[in-house]
């Protein structure tokens, strides 16, 4: 919010042209809910709404109110937002809330940053009480700092970074007036750096897109010769260097938007600029064309991809085999029957999981290797009571195994024991206002969960030497997938009036041959990427999947860890309203054997099950 003293940033726009409804003259209703998780529609309610009313940089109104979301509020919540029960407990209830919302936001645009997240719960209780959603005009302030705000601004487009970028005078603390309050000043620097780019309008502002060079246009004939089929294209320099890789259903057409308006990047208008030709490879199916995509980029590791570039930098936890074993973080799987938690895309990550781990396993964390009757000194954890001390034999060798077992077992199948205890020491933390350690234990329950789910996914797709599935595709084809250890060995699509049981032998005949040590190495990602296996699996456990043969046994076990990621969707509610793609429920135990049914023999839609891709924060 404005002081009154303060020149204010909307000065910047003063000289917009009088063209469509100028900026400066709209009533902007800039809003921001807290909430008890990630989505209305699976249950989650909300608990705050704060929104500001502001016009040519003045305040003309606030809206704030606690919300009673009728059930306890989840240790996350508490701590992320420090709204607890007992400060809901005599707060209206939302049927209550909304029209006096909707009231005050009447005749204006509704700002949010991540609108889709807010206006997407306003919009559900709006229909839950039967009541006519206005047609709101909706800007978004984290979509347009996408395309204003470089690297070289903000590390990222989340609300408190933004705040400090354009100096706002809240700070944004996970409450829903504070954070509105942020957003608004947030709104107005970035209008500020719209009118230095001639965008004077709310219409302008709508279809806001960056300018295209005669450079950029020049370069459309690049795509010319590419095929408007799926598939993988690579923009290449003068000297043949891979600058981008991505991938279309339509190869033509979507290189062609690299030359256009639609194109409202500046890291790529700098690639095209760079770029000299652009090679198409044909895919069969867009599994395929994803697939080659993670491939290419991390063998050509292109400057202008940001993401999958260093699939090797990987770290895992792991429970050592020896007299008295241990959890180290190493940095590759071996082949010595130890058992392996990841893999994690950084070692803090592995390092968080790890503390959960030691929070309910006194386990020894010293280094050294031990004999079968060491004789040492205890150490400062053993005195705190964090170590059950072998060194010096205050532990015999059948009370600590008992102990690896059931760490064992936590790693393997059941994650309940750490994540029932780190729970409720949360809940102690957050009861004392202590929100800052609980927060802290929370990071190290998402890092471990998100890390066991995939290592159970992984590993169970991973340990069977094949997978052939089927699935119609939108455009009424059957597109077959041979899957080796996780990896994608073959795709086609079975042409129309095709013997499909012949199609798909042919195509495991010559399916890739996996190396010796690929197929036989050890661990949960053996023969591929993470990332690769987690694109098969994303494609194997959707709606319509029909295994044609399984290899082997393809499980997860009922009790894991994917029934526990559904309690961390609440942590990726931050300021910057990051996502993650937990998915949860329990897993089915799948597996297959040799059927003839219709097209292609299939064991009936048993990969439809499954929670969405894990993208631990790993």
């Amino acid at each position: 919010m404005q002081h009154p003293q303060s020149p204010s940033r909307w000065e910047e726009q003063r000289s917009f042209d009088q063209l469509g409804r100028p900026l400066r003259d709209l009533t902007f209703c800039v809003v921001d809910l807290e909430t008890t998780g990630g989505s209305a529609a699976q249950g989650s309610m909300i608990t705050e709404i704060g929104a500001v009313k502001v016009r040519g940089g003045e305040v003309l109104g606030e809206f704030q109110t606690l919300v009673d979301p009728e059930g306890p509020i989840p240790a996350f919540i508490s701590v992320l937002t420090g709204i607890t029960d007992s400060m809901v407990v005599a707060a209206p209830r939302i049927d209550t809330v909304l029209p006096a919302f909707l009231e005050f936001a009447e005749g204006c645009v509704l700002v949010a940053h991540n609108a889709p997240f807010d206006v997407g719960f306003l919009q559900h209780f709006a229909a839950a009480q039967q009541r006519p959603w206005p047609r709101f005009e909706v800007l978004d302030t984290a979509r347009l700092a996408r395309r204003l705000v470089t690297r070289d601004d903000a590390p990222n487009c989340k609300l408190s970074s933004l705040a400090q970028l354009f100096s706002a005078t809240t700070t944004p603390n996970h409450r829903a007036l504070a954070d509105a309050r942020a957003t608004v000043d947030v709104l107005h620097g970035l209008i500020g750096r719209l009118g230095a780019q001639g965008v004077q309008t709310l219409e302008e502002l709508q279809t806001y897109t960056s300018r295209v060079t005669s450079a950029q246009r020049r370069k459309r004939h690049l795509a010319e010769p590419l095929p408007e089929k799926p598939g993988v294209y690579l923009f290449r320099d003068d000297d043949e260097r891979v600058l981008y890789v991505g991938t279309s259903k339509n190869l033509r057409t979507r290189v062609r938007s690299y030359f256009t308006a639609s194109e409202t990047r500046s890291r790529m208008g700098e690639m095209v600029r760079l770029a000299a030709r652009v090679e198409g490879i044909e895919c069969a199916t867009p599994l395929e064309a994803q697939v080659r995509e993670l491939r290419l980029i991390a063998q050509h590791k292109p400057r202008y991809n940001r993401r999958s570039r260093h699939p090797e930098r990987t770290h895992f936890v792991k429970l050592t085999r020896e007299a008295w074993p241990r959890l180290s973080v190493v940095t590759r799987v071996a082949d010595d029957d130890a058992d392996y938690l990841g893999p994690f895309g950084s070692r803090g990550r592995a390092l968080e999981a790890l503390e959960a781990l030691h929070e309910v396993f006194p386990v020894r964390q010293c280094t050294q290797r031990l004999g079968k009757r060491p004789r040492g000194s205890a150490c400062a954890l053993a005195e705190m009571g964090r170590c059950l001390s072998p060194c010096d034999g205050s532990v015999d060798a059948l009370t600590y195994d008992a102990v690896v077992r059931s760490l064992r077992e936590t790693l393997v199948s059941r994650p309940d024991e750490v994540v029932d205890l780190v729970l409720h020491r949360m809940a102690d933390l957050s009861a004392e206002e202590r929100f800052e350690d609980a927060g802290r234990h929370r990071d190290r329950l998402a890092a471990f969960v998100r890390a066991a789910a995939r290592t159970q996914r992984l590993g169970s797709l991973t340990a069977c030497p094949e997978v052939v599935a089927a699935r119609r595709e939108d455009d009424g084809r059957w597109a077959v997938h041979v899957v080796r250890r996780g990896r994608l060995a073959a795709a086609g699509v079975i042409p129309s009036g095709s013997d499909a049981h012949a199609f798909v032998d042919v195509l495991r005949a010559g399916a890739e041959t996996l190396e010796p040590e690929r197929a036989q190495a050890p661990g949960p990602v053996p023969a591929a990427t993470a990332e690769e296996t987690e694109k098969v699996l994303r494609w194997l456990e959707q709606p319509g999947v029909r295994l044609v043969e399984v290899e082997g046994e393809w499980t997860c076990p009922v009790a894991g860890a994917g029934r526990s990621l559904a309690l961390l969707a609440p942590a990726g509610h931050g300021t910057g309203r990051e996502r993650t793609r937990d998915g949860g429920g329990e897993r089915a135990q799948r597996t297959g054997r040799p059927r003839g049914d219709g097209a292609a023999r299939h064991a009936t839609g048993a990969a439809a099950a499954g929670a969405a891709v894990v993208a631990s924060g790993s």
